[in-house]
């Protein structure tokens, strides 16, 4: 990220003074505030010491300190824009998975709400640490965490019972598998099959809970979850159907944050 932002040299930065200064790092908004651990490590790479900090997972209110730093001017403004992109970003999930989950376990306690893999490329480690901090699931972190048989993998096999059969002839002991199914005919199917997960996707609540009541015994041994167009304006909906977990995709959040020197 700092040779993104770098390149080759800093053209503002070599003209300016060089002398050691203080800063503070403030929230312009409300947030659960995540990143404090990267960000640490960010600024031991420049020399900047961390004078005082938040915890990951502090509640601060707007206008609130997360850092007080201080050390050489140059390095300081090098490093600025890499430092708030990643305490911005990850606070911002960090407060967006928080929000969800309240709404989520009010109307489900034992629910657990958890990310998707759509992330920002090169980004997808501070996004999903974000979510964990915030108290989400990370759910997968890359292709290798499982294998997860979703609409277009189906479409190549022509047959979910053959797709659940070849995955189940090639996983390793260690690894899950999860099935995407869009009706309860294929819910049913895939418990029978035994797979470890099935994740109804895109299928309004009503319709979870008839697939739910359906699997009657076979209900016991799957996890269940719910996945496709999940808001905070719908996620206790879903969280009552009786699925173990809620995943969302839209977690486009951004904290506004700023440095200044003081």
């Amino acid at each position: 990220m700092i040779e993104e932002d770098v390149q080759s040299y800093d053209l503002t930065s070599a003209f300016m003074p060089q002398k050691r200064v203080a800063a503070v790092i403030k929230t312009n908004e409300d947030c659960i505030v995540s990143g404090i651990y990267e960000v640490s490590i960010l600024f031991g790479m420049f020399g900047i010491d961390v004078v005082e900090s938040k915890k990951d997972g502090d509640f601060v209110k707007r206008g609130g300190t997360i850092f007080r730093i201080s050390g050489n001017s140059r390095e300081m403004l090098t490093a600025e824009r890499t430092a708030l992109n990643i305490l911005s970003r990850m606070s911002g999930k960090s407060t967006q998975i928080k929000g969800l989950i309240d709404r989520a376990k009010a109307a489900n306690p034992r629910i657990k709400v958890a990310s998707s893999r759509k992330t920002t490329p090169l980004f997808r480690y501070f996004e999903k640490m974000g979510v964990s901090v915030g108290g989400g699931d990370t759910h997968r972190m890359s292709l290798n965490d499982c294998i997860m048989l979703k609409d277009n993998h189906l479409k190549v096999f022509g047959d979910i019972e053959k797709a659940i059969k070849a995955a189940k002839e090639n996983a390793s002991f260690a690894h899950k598998i999860e099935v995407e199914v869009e009706n309860k005919k294929d819910a049913i199917k895939a418990a029978r099959l035994g797979v470890d997960i099935i994740m109804f996707d895109n299928m309004p609540p009503e319709e979870i809970k008839t697939a739910i009541k359906e699997l009657g015994a076979l209900r016991k041994n799957v996890i269940l979850e719910a996945s496709g167009g999940i808001t905070l304006d719908n996620i206790a909906d879903y969280a009552k159907t009786g699925v173990d977990v809620v995943s969302v995709g839209k977690l486009n959040n951004i904290t506004d944050m700023s440095l200044s020197i003081t």
